[in-house]
């Protein structure tokens, strides 16, 4: 008898011990914007409620840039402290040498994700990161001023500045003070890329870089473009703009202090949230052309997970991406923030329907997204992003006209040319 309860102790402990080290400490980085860390603590809770893992959030600015430089100290340094990374669409072409390759991982779900997530995490045959969310951005409106002022949802550009400042100086007259015609993002880094990029390829100004490499941004639509842009600084739109990220453009608008707002697609939740003052008051529409007979243009935007190759918890780390990514953690995220999920079958499911009308409508709009020239400029995008909105920031804040600043960006991007992408 003494001796089975002496193997029974062993084993016992040996079985502790076993559990012990299946165990794995986690850590994964992430920006936050609206409700995104909300969510995903809730599920990384299911997780390790299922694994027994635990996962720490390692918390990020809210600008991609600053995201983005830290992510380079950390993988330069070969830092096994982050075991997954929430990473841009953009990013896999500049830094795929420092993850590892989940598509042998991932094989049995791949086909189930949108075609055009997985082919922007694809560099040659290594899958960089698994889409987790995507992103085209709206303009969004406050339909019931539009109605109070009689006036119509615009559909270019043009009509988007003369109604804005209509209503905005209605609502001034009417001792609204506080009123802004349009807000967006204006400060000078990843967010005012996406932003510029659309109001030139809206008015016929090409790419940024072609798909092909060449460079032809210095054109009369280009500067047309950025020209009316730095009109509405001061006039529709606050000095301030100039500074403006996500999150301050929807403080604004959300807050019932502006007509129209350029912003990604988590902000209608958010809007439509029991807490927001502008709840069932406004709308959205695809973002405005130059003109007739022009594009409307939405930038490509979207994040997913990639697995750090200097992890010393590879397995577990997919397993974590994995599970952030299946059908119905895509689901609640679909629902509670309105970020457009990257499986196919989320956008056909009913609830999702009824409960966020946005990502049904919007799946079309994100099917023709238009990327940001990363894969053409490859592991010198970053350089190529910060010159071109540089430039742009430069003319909105009145250093320099539009045709100025576009003549000092091509000479700059063609140095960073040099004989080849």
């Amino acid at each position: 008898m003494k001796r089975h309860l002496q193997f029974m102790t062993a084993l016992a402990g040996a079985t502790l011990l076993a559990g012990t080290a299946i165990a794995a400490e986690l850590n994964i980085v992430h920006g936050s914007v609206g409700r995104d860390q909300e969510i995903l603590r809730a599920q990384l809770d299911k997780f390790e409620a299922e694994t027994g893992h635990t996962v720490t959030i390692v918390s990020m600015p809210e600008s991609t840039t600053d995201q983005f430089a830290q992510y380079k100290l950390w993988l330069a340094a070969q830092s096994s402290d982050i075991d997954v990374y929430r990473l841009d669409v953009i990013w896999a072409p500049q830094i795929e040498t420092h993850f590892i390759d989940l598509m042998p991982h991932v094989e049995d779900i791949i086909g189930d994700f949108v075609p055009g997530a997985v082919e922007s995490q694809m560099v040659g045959d290594k899958l960089v990161a698994l889409p987790m969310f995507l992103g085209a951005p709206a303009l969004y409106y406050r339909s019931d001023l539009l109605e109070k002022h009689g006036k119509a949802v615009p559909e270019t550009w043009q009509e988007m500045t003369e109604t804005a400042r209509a209503i905005m100086e209605a609502e001034r007259a009417e001792g609204n003070a506080d009123m802004w015609g349009f807000v967006f993002q204006g400060a000078a880094y990843e967010g005012l890329t996406c932003n510029a990029q659309e109001w030139i390829v809206s008015f016929g100004g090409g790419r940024i870089v072609e798909n092909d490499g060449s460079i032809g941004i210095n054109n009369p639509q280009a500067a047309e473009a950025l020209t009316m842009a730095a009109s509405w600084v001061g006039d529709i739109a606050p000095d301030g703009v100039l500074n403006y990220k996500e999150e301050d453009a929807r403080g604004v608008f959300q807050s019932g202090n502006a007509v129209f707002m350029r912003n990604w697609n988590y902000a209608y939740a958010l809007g439509n949230g029991d807490d927001s003052p502008i709840k069932g008051n406004f709308g959205v529409r695809t973002l405005p052309t130059g003109g007739e007979g022009k594009p409307s243009a939405h930038t490509l935007g979207g994040w997913h997970l990639g697995v750090s190759k200097y992890s010393e918890n590879q397995e577990e780390a997919i397993e974590l991406v994995r599970f952030l990514n299946n059908y119905e953690n895509q689901k609640e995220r679909a629902i509670v923030t309105s970020r457009p999920p990257t499986l196919t079958a989320v956008y056909e499911d009913a609830e999702v329907a009824a409960e966020q009308e946005f990502i049904p409508l919007w799946k079309p709009v994100v099917d023709g997204a238009l990327p940001r020239p990363s894969a053409a400029t490859k592991r010198q995008y970053n350089e190529v992003s910060s010159e071109f909105w540089t430039a742009v920031h430069d003319t909105m804040s009145g250093n320099g006209t539009a045709e100025e600043n576009l003549a000092k960006l091509e000479a700059r991007l063609k140095r960073l040319k040099g004989a080849g992408w």
